[in-house]
């Protein structure tokens, strides 16, 4: 009888050490380093605005957030420039003074330093656009995953986001962590069963 309680603590020393391991070694987010330039994939939907700033093909930041009342009421092309203006005001203290490439899945961004006719709302949004060394390139949208489902997210907080890898997900829930939304954060809890004395 013994030897199965032996048994069962080496199990439980060994998933407690996985799990150590994947929460240390998952690359989720990275730290920013001046001086290499930033790309920022933005996406819009008619429920929401979200963008992806990313540095050396490592995300550094996600952020999203429903649309006020006034914008349901935009055009497409006001949207999705609408997207990339939050994430260039969001991440300013990242993004000024660095060169920085925006992507949108909205082709006729790429134009926006050329168009002729503007809105009064474009006018003045391409002037923020202007203050950053940014260039607007076309992505197509099955290749902007992130974004897109940053921008159709209704509620909850980005730190599910983060975790949208469901492989993590289910690592987590096999060695017995629960994550528990708390208002703006994410917990992760262990149950009793799986901590070892």
């Amino acid at each position: 009888m013994s030897s199965l309680n032996g048994m069962k603590h080496v199990r439980r020393v060994s998933k407690n050490s996985r799990i150590k391991n994947c929460l240390v070694t998952a690359p989720v987010l990275t730290i920013p380093s001046g001086g290499d330039g930033y790309v920022v994939y933005s996406d819009a939907s008619r429920k929401g605005l979200g963008c992806v700033l990313m540095q050396n093909g490592m995300v550094v930041a996600y952020a999203s957030r429903q649309l006020k009342v006034h914008e349901q009421n935009y055009p497409t092309h006001d949207l999705e420039l609408a997207a990339v203006v939050f994430g260039l005001k969001i991440w300013r203290h990242y993004l000024y003074g660095e060169t920085c490439q925006i992507f949108t899945d909205h082709k006729s961004l790429k134009y926006l330093f050329t168009q002729k006719e503007l809105n009064m709302r474009q006018r003045r949004w391409l002037e923020l656009v202007k203050d950053y060394d940014c260039t607007i390139n076309y992505h197509p949208g099955k290749a902007n995953v992130v974004a897109d489902e940053l921008s159709r997210k209704s509620s909850g907080c980005l730190a599910m986001l983060i975790t949208t890898q469901k492989s993590i997900l289910r690592d987590l829930e096999k060695y017995g962590i629960k994550m528990i939304n708390h208002g703006q954060r994410i917990f992760g809890t262990l149950e009793s069963s799986t901590i070892s004395n």
